[in-house]
């Protein structure tokens, strides 16, 4: 009895010690942090925020990021079975305890000692929830579960359990940009919280978890066992029974994809805006309530769109069929829960075998049944929703290949034929510049449960088509305020994010040999009539190796103009006409365009376009010529504004061109708004002589494509790099400037030159763009003149004497005279007067 006496107080003395010793440590741990937490009575006053919202310049939306107000929801507005659910996924004992649960702690302890100081999963109560969400970080540290413990037991303190819950059900995220439980409701049900059954109600209660793990758009097998397990939880904590229990684990999978549609596609201006918000506001860009109203025309930005991918999808199509962008896809729900790994779900599937077996009798219920399809297609169906269209393409699965056409199932259009006439092209691709044999049957192009594109054609039939493996932009700028009107970073937003006309720094070729002529004529060395010899050179470019510089026809012309040398791209002239002009003087005169002097090489590749920029950088450039020489700069915000009272934050006001204003104007006002004038960085008469040189570039040069358009205001150039990686075109009149560039993101060649790659889709845009406007040219200088020139020596002919071409100089830049060659008696003799020429008379 002694023994049995002494070991009972001992252990009590442990005990008493134990609970002391942890108590010791809570209040020290208290006091330590204490000073540091923020103040949990400002939860009191705590304001749900309004989203940033991103438009166009006439008020269409193309954008929104961040919470939404208008989804925020009173704690009495929380249906009962919501409120059971979440309790019973997350802290079944959150109206008993005073913010944690001693057990959960207990649990989130074991895992810091087995991970040497990471927590795992926390053990968080939803009032700890609450702490971290509104007033901590997320990292999973020791220290910030110190803070959350700490913060949670005040804030019960402060609030009651209702409004802690509120607080909890309005900022939880919950996927697909849903914050919130109302949000979440009409994310994927597309109705309001109160009108979700309980099957719909237990699957937003599992996302708080892990919302991409447990999404049922993205992960629609593992979000069955996630919903049932938390449908099992209710019945065994009795609030739920076990009929209304085994009718909402059979329920199917409803969830959709629902979320507001865009007025104008243009996400990748959109994700621009978004950037500068934060840049400019930080993490209140997303809750602040800010509007930002854009330069883009509502109108141009489709265009755009269609345009670029239009073009990238004919230039697939040139190029060869790559194969299908899924294989084997299951068919139905069963068969792809069967196949899915259960990684992240052991604490549901361990609470009992039949959460595996009622997830297996709900993908059963999900069965789907399509007319004309034997058996169950509900994964063929949850992966087509899931699935973004790219562009044009619409995802399709095929059904069955058989002979010359091909069954596919779609999202929109149910079971529908591909005929030959639109599978024949998939020829299989072998490189960039070769495919294979054109195939026999559509069984060589797919098979059944091969998810591919598809394209509807303007009569209402299919075409097989792939996601481009080229890339491009297109960059369209008012070139008299450099506003952006129109920009397409890529093939589709959805995608790849990445923005070509603003990040993808691409040699640009020939596009950039203007500049080199442009600053020719501007100093009076050259005039277009000059005569350069389009010869072999050979040059050290500072390498072991020798530079020598081909034409991309690999032959040579001998001596020719300016003009027709621009006209048909001839680089071997533009290098002479650069060392000419000397390297650092021109690229002191290239500044004036936006172009940095530090990244634009120091040799004469410069000519050629060696320099690796930005398409919007090109299309700014371009935009300098267009307006007459002002040094305008691109911009795409015009002004931003607060959602609640529309308070003006920010205005733009550029720098803007104005060639008809004095010398000495200040400033222009423009529909109400006082702008100053840019800065003119060219001489009007040499910008204007450049201009009518690149007219020939459309009328007879690489550019003649654009003839179609029927247009006489119209100019521009098209550009290639070397090995074809790059394929450019740039053209403008006096309202708009467009730049595309057409490559490929991993720099690889796209096999085809500006002409044919990217001059296509600038005359759609163009088409366009400017259908039912006028010419928009320039007025002529008073300082411009004409003169006959020879048409071999460039230089000026007397007045009478024939066989001369019309150009352009400024008149203080005329050629000189050409000297006769035979007497004038012998002209007059030969009844030849004028010509001065011996080619004439005999």
């Amino acid at each position: 009895m002694t023994f049995l006496r002494t070991l009972i107080v001992s252990l009590f003395f442990l005990i008493v010690s134990l609970v002391g010793a942890t108590a010791l440590a809570v209040v020290g741990a208290a006091i330590y942090f204490a000073p540091g937490l923020p103040d949990v009575r400002q939860l009191q006053d705590f304001e749900l925020h309004t989203p940033l919202r991103i438009f166009t310049q006439d008020g269409k939306l193309i954008g929104e990021f961040g919470e939404e107000r208008r989804m925020a929801i009173n704690f009495d507005e929380i249906p009962q079975d919501m409120i059971n659910a979440l309790i019973a996924a997350e802290d079944a004992s959150y109206f008993d305890h005073a913010g944690v649960d001693p057990r959960g702690l207990a649990r989130a302890a074991v895992e810091l000692v087995q991970s040497g100081g990471t927590i795992q999963s926390g053990g968080s109560t939803i009032t700890m929830q609450v702490a971290r969400n509104y007033m901590l970080t997320l990292d999973q540290t020791f220290t910030r579960k110190i803070r959350e413990i700490l913060l949670a037991l005040q804030m019960e303190q402060v609030l009651n359990k209702e409004e802690i819950f509120e607080l909890y059900v309005n900022k939880i995220f919950l996927g697909n940009r849903a914050y919130g439980i109302a949000a979440a409701a009409e994310t994927y049900y597309d109705k309001p919280l109160a009108e979700l059954n309980l099957a719909q109600t237990a699957m937003i209660a599992g996302l708080p978890k892990a919302p991409s793990a447990f999404n049922p758009l993205a992960n629609s097998e593992r979000s069955l066992i996630r919903r049932n397990w938390i449908l099992f939880r209710m019945r065994e904590l009795g609030y739920i029974d076990d009929d209304t229990y085994q009718s909402a684990v059979q329920s199917p999978v409803t969830a959709r994809r629902h979320y507001i549609q865009a007025e104008v596609d243009a996400a990748y201006v959109s994700e621009m805006a978004r950037q500068y918000a934060i840049e400019r506001f930080g993490d209140e860009a997303y809750t602040g309530g800010y509007r930002i109203y854009t330069t883009i025309d509502s109108e141009l930005q489709p265009f755009a769109r269609q345009a670029l991918a239009n073009g990238l999808t004919a230039y697939d199509l040139r190029h060869g069929w790559r194969g299908p962008e899924q294989r084997e896809i299951a068919a139905s729900l069963v068969e792809a829960q069967e196949q899915t790994a259960t990684q992240g779900l052991e604490e549901e599937l361990a609470e009992s075998p039949e959460i595996r077996e009622t997830a297996r009798q709900a993908a059963q219920r999900s069965q789907t049944e399509v007319e004309g399809i034997d058996g169950d297609v509900s994964n063929w169906i949850q992966v087509l929703e899931r699935t973004p269209n790219y562009g044009l393409l619409q995802p399709a699965i095929v059904v069955e290949s058989s002979g010359r056409e091909m069954q596919v199932l779609t999202r929109s259009g149910g079971l529908q034929t591909i005929a030959w006439e639109g599978l024949s092209w998939a020829r299989p691709y072998l490189s960039p510049r070769s495919r294979g044999a054109e195939p026999s049957s559509a069984e060589e192009i797919a098979v059944r449960g091969d998810m591919i594109r598809v394209v509807e054609n303007e009569d209402g039939s299919l075409r097989l088509s792939q996601r481009p493996d080229a890339e491009g932009s297109l960059v369209a700028q008012d070139p008299q305020t450099g506003a952006i009107l129109a920009l397409q970073g890529g093939f589709d937003f959805n995608a790849s994010k990445f923005n070509r006309a603003v990040q993808a720094q691409r040699q640009s070729g020939s596009i950039f040999k203007p500049f080199i002529y442009l600053a020719a004529l501007e100093d009076g060395e050259m005039n277009a009539a000059s005569v350069v010899n389009d010869s072999p050179v050979v040059l050290d470019d500072g390498s072991n190796a020798l530079w020598r510089p081909v034409n991309s026809s690999r032959d040579f012309q001998g001596p020719m103009r300016l003009r027709p040398a621009l006209a048909r791209s001839r680089n071997l002239v533009t290098i002479r006409v650069l060392q000419t002009m000397g390297l650092d003087h021109t690229i002191d005169y290239l500044e004036g365009f936006g172009f940095a002097p530090g990244r634009l090489p120091h040799g004469l590749a410069l000519a050629l376009g060696s320099a690796s920029l930005t398409p919007m950088e090109m299309t700014n450039a371009y935009a300098v010529i267009a307006n007459g020489g002002f040094q305008v700069s691109p911009w795409f915000i015009e002004r931003v504004t607060r959602d609640d009272d529309n308070e003006l934050i920010d205005e733009a006001t550029p720098q803007v061109a104005c060639p008809s204003c004095a010398e000495d104007q200040e400033t222009v006002e423009i529909d109400g708004h006082e702008y100053p004038i840019a800065k003119r960085v060219a001489d009007p008469a040499a910008v204007y002589i450049l201009r009518d040189m690149l007219r020939d570039v459309i009328t007879s040069g690489t550019g003649r494509g654009a003839l179609s358009l029927n247009r006489e205001d119209i100019v521009g150039k098209t550009g290639t790099t070397n090995s074809q990686r790059d394929a450019w075109f740039a053209g403008f009149n006096s309202d708009l400037v467009t730049t595309v560039w057409v490559g490929k993101d991993s720099n690889e060649t796209i096999a085809e030159y500006g002409a044919n790659a990217a001059l296509p889709i600038w005359i759609e845009f163009m088409g366009d763009a400017l259908e039912g406007t006028p010419n928009a040219v320039p007025e002529r200088p008073a300082t411009i003149v004409t003169a006959q020139v020879d048409p071999d020596s460039g230089q000026r002919l007397a007045d009478g004497q024939s066989g001369g071409l019309t150009e352009l100089f400024h008149q203080d830049h005329l050629p000189d005279y050409q000297q006769r060659r035979i007497s004038r008696e012998l002209e007059e003799a030969s009844g030849s007067e004028g010509s001065g020429t011996a080619e004439s008379i005999f």
